[in-house]
This record gives structure tokens, C-alpha cells and sequence, in this order.
């Protein structure tokens, strides 16, 4: 008798709401902490060296760099393996399915990074920061529509959750691509090595996870050595892993993409992001005038302004056009209040300004940007949803 998991998508949606406080938690400690007098502690923790020296080009390793370049790496794999699910075997399987969620995710990203451009323009300096309000954080996200119950109907998470996952797809290539430090070729041709490896070890039938895990550290290290992020071998190790199509049963015991994202997955909403919240989100908070520079307002504004218009904007558009359908059993106030929610850009948007921005100054700004955008949309997308929920609207074109 074959055994079966539930769906992890519904295990996703069911934790979120748990995982989702932890991380507000966790966040909001952070910088109590670092306004209070613990904060020399707190940062001095923080760039404590830990083991040996990995990378000359990025020194020794520290408590920050090990949850920032190695944990990190550990959540981006179950994002990979969460993209890879949903094309396979899920909710993007077909193009019909991943019509709408495509055009949401791309002009949630491009709109939020004009909106940045045109608050910051003439400052090139800055102007390396445009990806910074292009991500939302779907375990933030999903943990607020978690928490409104029945008044978020299950098509709005589905919705919510396609489209991050796109969004996650176009960060990873936006990190890859833009936020690569010089090159190290002769490391980077050892991680082609290694992923032809593990592509290799898919296709003549290795099933058992733990040779993709070590093929996923050397990976990593490799990674970590070439100027490419290495978190971004996180995803590449996923796409390695092989993946059992259950139609109706997309979470049978024999398929290894399952059971690893099984495993992976309390560890990451859990312990991994709750951490990195922890280590990213403590801040200084200056005076009124700190959070009205340029930098904080231009990542503030393009998470709340450019990611509720991009988004909700892009799928009115679609609708009226007929090139897509709008969520089963939603009303049009109940897609912008996800829209708004997708504003929340706070664990991808902090990963993104830390790459972006390395001066302790700048670092703070985008901090207090992040932050101000997040809040803001959490507190706007959970209003509208809250009183829309209460006239839940079916099938009409409002």
C-alpha cells in the first residue's frame, strides 16, 4: 500500500500562520534589541568570526555571513524545490495556470523597481538598489492571510502563493545575474562540474536524497568561491533533484523532491528565516528625518505604491483583456488587498539591499525602507481584507 503525504501546499498554508508570527516576532526583536543597550552585544554577535576562512574574496566567516551565505542557501533549495513541484506536478503545470500568475509577478517587479528609479534618479550610487522592492516574502504574506481566515477564500492563497513563487523565480535570476562580484572562473567551471554531477545522478536513477545534499555542499562551496551568490546553488540543486509526477496525489512518499521539501520545510519556516529575520532586521532607528532620505522613501514607496499597482494593475488589465480570469470566488477589493500584501518584501528585499548596499549607513537606510514598506503594506492589505471579506463577492465583474 502506497503511503501518502497530504499536499505541502496545504501543510504550507496550514503553518504559515505560525511560521508567519515567529518571523514578525523575531523581526520586532531585533530591533528592540538594537535600540536598547543590549545592541553593542547584539552586533558584536553578529561579526563574530566563526571557523575558518572559506572565500579570500569575502574574508572570514562570521555569524552574519553563515546565515546570510550558508542558511540562506538552505532556504533558496526549498524554493527551488517549491518552483520545481509547482511547474512539474502542481498549480503552474500548465500555461493556462501560469498565465496569470506571470504577468502579476512581472509587473509586481518591474513597477516597484521604476518607482525606486524615479525617486533616486541622478544618483548613481544608489541606483544599484532598484531590485530591492521587486520581491515579496511569502511566508510574511501567507502568515497575514493566514491569520484573516475564511475572510481570504482559498483561490486568494493560491493566487498569493503562484505568484511569489514567480516572484522567487525572478529575484534568484536578478541575483544571479546583477549581483555577481568578479568572477573566479576556474571555481565556477568546478560548480558546473558538480550540477552536471547531480543532473547526471537524476537521470540514471538516483533517488535517495542524501547524495543531493552533499552534491548541494559542494555545489555551495563552489558557488561561494566563483563571485556568484552562493545561495544561488540552492536552486540549481533542487532543479537537480528528481521528482515522481502523482497527478492527484502530488505528494507520494516515492518521489524525492517530496519528501525532501517535507523535510526541508519546518526547518526553514521554523528556524532558518525567523533567524535570518533576527540577524537583518535590527536597526538604529534615527529621527523622521532618516526615514525620509532618498534610499528609505524609494524602498518604501516602491514596495506599498509600485507592488500594489504593478500587481492588482496587471491583473485588472488581464481580465478586461480576456486574457486570464480573475481568482474564483473573489471580489476585485479582495485581489487589491493581496496586492497590497504583496508589498511585504521583507526577508527577499533585506537578502537584496544586503547584496546591493555594504556600507553600515546605507545598510540601516534600507532597513528602515524594507521595514516602513512592509508595515505599510501588512497594515493596508490586511484592512481591505478584513472588510471586504465581510461582502464576499462570486462570479460578478464589480
Amino acid at each position: 500500500m502506497i503511503m501518502r503525504y497530504r499536499s505541502v501546499l496545504r501543510d504550507f498554508l496550514a503553518t504559515e500562520a505560525a511560521g508567519g508570527i515567529i518571523l514578525i516576532a523575531s523581526a520586532i526583536l531585533a530591533m528592540l534589541i538594537a535600540n536598547s543597550a543590549l545592541a553593542p552585544a547584539y552586533f558584536g554577535m553578529l561579526h563574530l568570526a566563526v571557523g575558518p576562512t572559506l572565500s579570500p574574496q569575502i574574508g572570514a566567516m562570521t555569524v552574519h555571513l553563515w546565515i546570510n551565505d550558508a542558511l540562506m542557501a538552505v532556504f533558496f533549495m526549498l524554493v527551488g524545490l517549491e518552483i520545481k513541484r509547482e511547474f512539474v506536478d502542481g498549480h503552474l503545470a500548465t500555461w493556462t495556470d501560469r498565465r496569470l500568475p506571470f504577468i502579476a509577478a512581472a509587473a509586481g517587479m518591474v513597477i516597484p523597481a521604476l518607482v525606486y528609479l524615479a525617486i533616486t534618479r541622478g544618483d548613481v550610487d544608489l541606483s544599484r538598489g532598484w531590485a530591492i522592492p521587486a520581491a515579496t516574502d511569502i511566508a510574511f504574506a501567507l502568515g497575514l492571510l493566514a491569520l484573516l481566515g475564511k475572510r481570504a477564500p482559498t483561490s486568494l492563497k493560491l493566487f498569493l502563493t503562484t505568484v511569489a513563487i514567480v516572484d522567487d523565480v525572478g529575484a534568484v535570476a536578478i541575483i544571479a545575474l546583477f549581483y555577481t562580484a568578479a568572477l573566479n572562473w576556474l571555481a565556477l567551471g568546478a560548480a558546473v562540474v558538480v550540477f552536471g554531477a547531480m543532473l547526471a545522478m537524476n537521470r540514471i536513477g538516483v533517488v535517495r536524497a542524501r547524495w543531493y545534499l552533499i552534491g548541494f555542499v559542494m555545489l555551495w562551496y563552489a558557488m561561494l568561491l566563483s563571485g556568484v551568490h552562493a545561495t544561488v546553488s540552492g536552486v540549481l540543486a533542487a532543479v537537480a533533484v528528481p521528482v515522481t509526477r502523482t497527478p492527484g496525489a502530488p505528494d507520494n512518499t516515492e518521489s524525492p523532491l517530496h519528501r525532501l521539501e517535507h523535510g526541508l520545510q519546518p526547518w526553514v519556516a521554523f528556524a532558518i528565516v525567523p533567524l535570518f529575520g533576527f540577524a537583518n532586521a535590527g536597526v538604529s532607528l534615527g529621527g523622521a528625518e532618516a526615514a525620509l532620505a532618498p534610499l528609505p522613501l524609494a524602498i518604501a514607496l516602491g514596495l506599498f505604491v509600485g507592488k500594489q499597482a504593478g500587481v492588482f494593475g496587471a491583473v485588472w488589465g488581464a481580465v478586461r483583456l480576456g486574457i486570464a480570469v480573475r481568482p474564483a470566488g473573489t471580489s476585485w477589493a479582495q485581489v487589491y488587498g493581496v496586492a497590497l500584501l504583496c508589498g511585504i518584501g521583507f526577508t527577499m528585499s533585506l537578502f537584496i539591499g544586503g547584496l546591493a548596499f555594504a556600507a553600515p549607513e546605507q545598510a540601516d537606510a534600507v532597513k528602515i525602507g524594507v521595514l516602513m514598506g512592509s508595515v505599510a503594506s501588512a497594515l493596508a492589505g490586511c484592512g481591505v481584507l478584513y472588510f471586504s471579506g465581510a461582502q464576499r463577492v462570486t462570479g460578478s465583474s464589480d
